[in-house]
Formats: C-alpha cells, structure tokens, sequence
C-alpha cells in the first residue's frame, strides 16, 4: 500500500511538471510572464537553504555565533561583488571548512 501510493504520487508529480515543459511552447507565454519566472529560481533557492543554515538537527534555531552563519555571510558577500555562482559556493564552503577546522576546533 504505501510503495503505491509512493508510485501513484511520483507519476502524478512527473506528469504535472512535465506537461509545462513539453506540452507549452515558449512562445504561448507572454513577456511578462517570462520576466516573472526568471525570478523563480531566486525566490526557491534561499527557502530551500535558510533552515539548513538557521536551524539545527531538531528544528530549532541555532545560536548567532554558529559557523554556518558566517559562512552564509562570506557567500551572501562574495556572491554580491563577484556575480560568479562556483566563486560564491568556494568561498561559502572554504569559510566554513576553515571556522570549523581552525577557529573552532
């Protein structure tokens, strides 16, 4: 019963996602709507990593001086001047390394 209800949800997941992307061309969306949609990604991404930097293992929040925050800052900062994405995780990821492995450690 619940791997059939897993499949069942799966394939609905599947065929309402992707009757978007092959049955609507790009040219039936108006301008508008594609000024809108670039922003999704955006608007997606921070709801997807804020609890893992914010919060901890029992969903509460961690304290202020947590080495992932500052870590996030060097990202947020890195990721504003440089505009490169690969820089921007570097930097996000070799603070963190070097909070925990050296300051806090």
């Amino acid at each position: 019963m619940t791997w059939t209800t897993i499949i069942i949800a799966g394939i609905l997941t599947y065929l309402t996602r992707m009757t978007m992307i092959a049955l609507v061309s790009r040219d039936f969306l108006g301008s508008r709507i594609k000024t809108v949609l670039e922003y999704v990604p955006s608007a997606v991404f921070p709801a997807i990593i804020f609890p893992g930097i914010f919060m901890n293992d029992f969903g509460a929040f961690i304290e202020i001086n947590d080495p992932k925050i500052f870590g996030a800052l060097v990202a947020v900062i890195v990721g504003y001047f440089s505009k490169n994405i690969i820089s921007t995780i570097l930097a996000g990821l070799f603070s963190y390394w070097f909070l925990i492995f050296v300051i806090f450690s």
